[in-house]
């Protein structure tokens, strides 16, 4: 039996990343899953690599009718979910005396808003007894120069989860967050030239960067019962970073 038998999975930017080796990893634990991202040609690449037992939903995280045509496929076709993995987000450098009004926007708009009401709407929707997750950064728990928008825009989610676990305690979902470190995804490629990937390396004891499937194998813990007893906590997996 795989530990999420029969569930039934909602992952916002799932279509690459962590997350989508999350997704995969939920598929192979037995859920069915619904992605949804802003890009239709990376849905579609991503359904290919999962596989089976996946729904594509193209959309922004950030835009409430998005999200509302998210929840009304899923209702359409399984009707509840089990686990809601608020994974999208966005991350550009800048330090304080240069941060402009639109990057805020960019970064708040998709990390804090999009968070928030990634999960509010999927509550009429989420069965008693179900988790939420979402990804953090521990941007949020360090003291990375050019790294604040980011690190605000995370850190809202440390005290929405002890928040909303409680006002949501008598349905008992639990609430939790997964904070991870540099983790070798396309992104970071994209973010990175190979001096700032060996500065942050430098920074991680084992040095270097987690893999993406070692983030979905932590998820996988936090979404299923092996986490029964686990609500509002800030799981940081960051190979030890902000610990020293």
């Amino acid at each position: 039996m795989g530990k999420l038998d029969g569930k039934v999975a909602v992952i916002t930017g799932g279509s690459t990343g962590l997350a989508l080796a999350g997704a995969k990893l939920f598929v192979a634990e037995g859920a069915y899953v619904f992605i949804q991202a802003r890009r239709q040609e990376a849905l579609d690449e991503a359904v290919k690599l999962i596989g089976r037992n996946v729904t594509a939903v193209q959309g922004d995280a950030s835009d409430l009718d998005d999200l509302e045509r998210l929840y009304d496929t899923v209702k359409q076709e399984k009707g509840s979910i089990d686990v809601l993995w608020a994974s999208a987000g966005f991350g550009e450098p800048g330090v304080l005396g240069e941060i402009t009004e639109e990057q805020f926007e960019r970064s708040f708009s998709l990390n804090a808003r999009g968070t928030l009401f990634t999960v509010q709407k999927a509550l009429p929707l989420i069965n008693d007894h179900g988790s939420i997750l979402m990804t953090g950064s521990n941007a949020s728990l360090g003291a990375f120069p050019g790294w604040s928008l980011y690190a605000g825009s995370k850190a809202v989610q440390q005290a929405w989860a002890r928040v909303w676990l409680n006002e949501l305690r008598d349905r008992k979902i639990r609430v939790n967050v997964l904070t991870p470190g540099q983790v070798a995804t396309a992104k970071q490629e994209e973010l990175f030239d190979e001096a700032t990937r060996a500065s942050f390396e430098s920074l991680i004891p084992r040095g270097t960067m987690g893999r993406p499937e070692e983030i979905a194998s932590i998820a996988l813990f936090l979404a299923s019962d092996d986490s029964s007893y686990v609500n509002g906590l800030e799981l940081v997996a960051d190979g030890g970073t902000t610990a020293i």
